[in-house]
């Protein structure tokens, strides 16, 4: 299970623990009880070569059927430009209204539930308007979760970690957010990701800030890394194509040695397996600030950026933002 509550400049996590084949299972009280919906609604559409079916639980909202159906197509698309095709051949989002709630947007994602590789919990804003789904990135975040399978507790940092640095990027390969975004998200948050007093590792100190930053920071060095060795031939996405590629999705259960294996062949590196054997254990410093600088990427007006087309790395940060 991928599990998500929200994100402002904060991350939280809800922990669901079962979704019915044909209703939803909400746990409250600390799991003691249930409350289940019956699905009224459901639309299906095909991208990336899969098909996706959107289930409405019973309750009131805004939005028309259409536009969150249109809402959870374009993240769908993202994810599949990202991955060049999206990562499971079927998968289920089923949107649940929050009554009188005005803008909240909540996600969960499971794999092999009910008879699909992938199952999505979207709870929504009975309120919640056009633009609050256009700006929205928990659908995009969630569906990237469908790529990786599933790990174990103490690695879950790389599970949020990738879907906290891939999310804005595949935005932005469909036009959903502008380059300058993408690189403002990851210079005003990242540093959120660096070890603190008493860090062991990523996979011993679980904290917000370690898991979804600290995750996402090393996904951000470990591309830059491999765009260095390969004269920005290969980067990232290609290594996590190829476990998309080789049946890697959210319904398999995989060591991550498996998934950093494939992703160094791909690459023709040992980048991912060189760097959880030193992160996964103990904490390592990144100088953000230099990094920043050799990626040409600095603090703008209204927490914006500008970016260095002339900066040492500014053809591997547009490469990394880029849809190719």
């Amino acid at each position: 299970m991928r599990c998500l509550w929200g994100r402002t400049t904060v991350l939280m996590c809800v922990c669901l623990t079962f979704l019915w084949p044909c209703c939803i299972g909400c746990a409250q009280d600390s799991g003691r009880h249930w409350r289940k919906e019956q699905v009224v609604a459901s639309q299906s559409f095909v991208e990336g070569g899969s098909t996706i079916q959107v289930d409405f639980a019973a309750g009131d909202l805004d939005l028309s059927h259409s536009d969150i159906v249109t809402w959870v197509q374009a993240s769908a698309h993202s994810v599949a430009v990202y991955y060049g095709r999206f990562p499971v051949a079927r998968a289920r989002v089923v949107i649940e209204p929050i009554a009188g709630d005005s803008d909240s947007i909540h996600g969960t994602t499971w794999g092999g539930m009910g008879g699909f590789p992938a199952v999505t919990q979207i709870r929504l804003a009975q309120h919640a308007t056009k633009d609050d789904l256009k700006d929205d990135w928990v659908m995009t975040h969630e569906l990237v979760h469908t790529a990786l399978p599933d790990l174990p507790d103490d690695q879950h940092w790389m599970e949020e970690g990738l879907a906290t640095y891939i999310e804005p990027i595949a935005r932005a390969g469909t036009g959903r957010l502008t380059e300058a975004r993408v690189w403002a998200e990851f210079l005003h948050e990242m540093h959120n990701g660096e070890p603190e007093r008493g860090d062991r590792g990523l996979n011993e100190t679980p904290t917000w800030g370690r898991t979804y930053w600290g995750g996402a920071m090393f996904c951000l060095m470990a591309d830059v890394s491999i765009r260095r060795q390969t004269n920005d031939k290969k980067g990232l996405r290609d290594a996590l194509r190829a476990v998309v590629d080789s049946g890697g999705g959210i319904d398999k259960d995989w060591p991550l040695s498996r998934v950093l294996q494939i992703g160094d062949r791909t690459t023709g590196t040992t980048v991912l397996t060189d760097m959880y054997a030193k992160w996964s254990e103990k904490p390592v410093d990144v100088d953000l600030p230099a990094l920043w600088k050799e990626l040409g990427v600095s603090a703008g007006p209204n927490n914006g950026v500008v970016l260095d087309a002339k900066a040492p790395l500014a053809a591997v940060r547009e490469s990394i933002s880029a849809s190719r």
